[in-house]
């Protein structure tokens, strides 16, 4: 393992490794119709890295009539079909996770999915993709909290300042700079700011471990220059 920062890169999955947000949003609009009701792609931005029991409370409001569990079951059931039949990879995230294992860098996946939905991903990607994977239904808080980065951290066994977390929405990227790792948000389904307390990108398209590196340096900079300003 390389003695470097970062530390370890910890990966959001749906929206950023995967391109899943698609899937989510049509299988919430069949949930919804098949209670007699209506979603629109404006609402289902809303829930844009949510957590899923959030996401389950929500659809409840309009007109869901299940239990939160049996909510989210049925919508994981349904991404899954339809990742069986083709997984959307985002542009650059296997080339970047594929550079980051040739380097011996630590990577954990921190998502809101299920424990379920990502090992499949895993799966597919191979079984020495990560080192360590935080589900969403193995945390007490969803991101926006910290909890979920703060976890995946500790799997690994560093320091998660000395972390990059690449994230492609508003609450995953405020759980990354809560917990204290240095953010890359990749713009995908949801617009990001330019000013955030975050590095954002287009696409992880030609971005390399040499980046992340500079990206880290950068962030370490501008936070020790903030903690000193105040």
């Amino acid at each position: 393992m390389t003695d470097l920062l970062p530390a370890a890169v910890l990966w959001d999955m749906d929206g950023t490794l995967v391109d899943t947000e698609p899937y989510w949003f049509e299988s919430q609009v069949d949930l919804v119709a098949s209670f007699g009701g209506t979603w629109t792609k404006e609402q289902g931005d809303t829930l844009i890295g949510s957590g899923l029991w959030h996401s389950a409370r929500v659809l409840q409001q309009h007109g869901v009539d299940l239990p939160e569990d049996d909510i989210i079951d049925r919508l994981t059931t349904e991404v899954l079909t339809r990742c069986a039949e083709h997984v959307p990879w985002r542009p650059g995230a296997r080339e970047l996770l594929a550079e980051l294992r040739a380097a011996g860098v630590p990577t954990a996946l921190v998502t809101m999915s299920i424990r379920r939905m990502a090992q499949f991903m895993v799966d597919a990607i191979g079984d020495d993709s990560f080192d360590a994977v935080v589900a969403g239904d193995e945390v007490e808080h969803s991101k926006p909290h910290p909890e979920a980065y703060l976890r995946g951290a500790e799997l690994l066994g560093v320091d998660v300042v000395d972390c990059v977390a690449i994230e492609d929405s508003v609450p995953g990227l405020a759980s990354a700079v809560a917990a204290g790792a240095v953010a890359l948000g990749v713009e995908h389904a949801a617009p990001l700011a330019d000013d955030a307390g975050y590095v954002r990108r287009d696409t992880l398209v030609g971005v390399g471990l040499a980046d992340l590196r500079e990206m880290h340096a950068a962030g370490r900079r501008a936070r020790e220059a903030r903690t000193s300003d105040s």
